[in-house]
């Protein structure tokens, strides 16, 4: 089978499309034909190196968001159109067996340190397989795993969102911000987004946002305090890192909460302690999703009126534009490659 590749960490010419056998699934796993793999900033990261999660090992196939049919399996009909969860934890722990999988010493990441959806095929547990209904196209099905779970996570059991509250969410024409705009306006919460372009604007007027700050233009404290007359705001959301980091903290109302969960431009962040503390800011990371988490995120998006709007597709081969095309922040919406 095909799959992409990359032997070295390095720029996107590290990307290759080699000949592999097709994986054979064990006991309690399946082997899924991939018919849509999401693009995530995460492969690119890897792609770049160092490696962010331990247990990564060369050569990488990335991929963790993948939706496909399953050929062969244990305890799955062949044939059913599923979508996996990425992260694969012992579940054999303490930690696992209190619940709290999502900090398995142990875990493995589908696409982030075992071959993921930058393939025809892959092998993934069955406990990690959920059928994608019925009038629900793959493709769709594919960008819906990680971004929906993030930005659930970072929203409702880190950031305590409640309705009536409002959130600053950065970067709002990414997929994970797509998610986080739509699920805090169905909790009843009102939303400030900014974006890095003015072409993004009206897509995220569209997905929900009640302000849109264009940060080629706008300053995003100003903006803010005037969009809240002064008070700033109860929740910030921010993946981004240093860019939006300070931004974020002095948006922020008395008692304000901060979830961060990325680092797009950098790992470290200067925050002036005196002015948090002052304040009662509290600074919050957001850490991994437990699996249990998974299938009513799933059927929230599944059975709301939810949408994760597709940006770009291109084929497996073609592994090295897409990442670009992500890589350069001219996505609005999500990127699929499909083998």
């Amino acid at each position: 089978m095909r799959a992409v590749r990359h032997h070295a960490h390095g720029g996107l010419d590290t990307l290759v499309v080699d000949d592999v056998p097709i994986p054979e699934p064990g006991p309690g796993e399946a082997l899924i034909r991939v018919e849509a793999c999401s693009v995530n900033f995460l492969d690119i990261q890897q792609r770049r190196g160092p490696a962010l999660i331990p247990g990564f090992q060369l050569p990488h196939t990335a991929g963790m968001d993948v939706a496909g049919v399953v050929e062969s399996g244990d305890g799955i009909a062949a044939g059913t159109r599923v979508v996996v969860n990425p992260a694969v934890p012992c579940d054999d722990c303490e930690t696992c067996r209190s619940g709290r999988d999502g900090h398995c010493p142990a875990t493995k990441v589908i696409g982030g340190t075992i071959p993921g959806g930058y393939a025809e095929y892959v092998v993934v547990p069955t406990a990690n397989l959920y059928p994608v209904p019925e009038g629900r196209s793959l493709v769709e099905a594919a960008v819906v795993p990680t971004v929906w779970m993030t930005a659930h996570h970072a929203l409702h059991v880190t950031g305590r969102a409640a309705s009536g509250e409002t959130v600053l969410i950065h970067a709002g024409g990414s997929g994970v911000s797509t998610a986080a705009i739509q699920l805090a306006r169905a909790a009843g919460l009102r939303v400030i987004s900014t974006v890095s372009r003015p072409e993004k604007a009206d897509y995220v007027r569209t997905i929900g946002a009640d302000v849109v700050i264009d940060t080629s233009s706008q300053d995003i404290v100003g903006t803010v305090r005037e969009a809240t007359g002064g008070r700033g705001v109860d929740l910030v959301l921010d993946h981004v890192g240093p860019a939006t980091w300070a931004a974020g903290i002095f948006s922020l109302a008395a008692r304000g909460r901060l979830v961060f969960f990325g680092n797009t431009t950098g790992d470290v962040a200067e925050t002036n302690l005196v002015y948090a503390y002052h304040f009662g800011l509290q600074l919050l990371g957001s850490d991994p999703y437990d699996r249990s988490e998974f299938a009513p995120v799933l059927d929230t998006y599944w059975n709301g009126d939810f949408v994760t709007p597709i940006d770009s597709e291109f084929p497996l081969a073609d592994a090295r534009a897409a990442q670009e095309h992500l890589e350069l922040r001219r996505a609005t919406g999500k990127v699929v490659l499909r083998p």
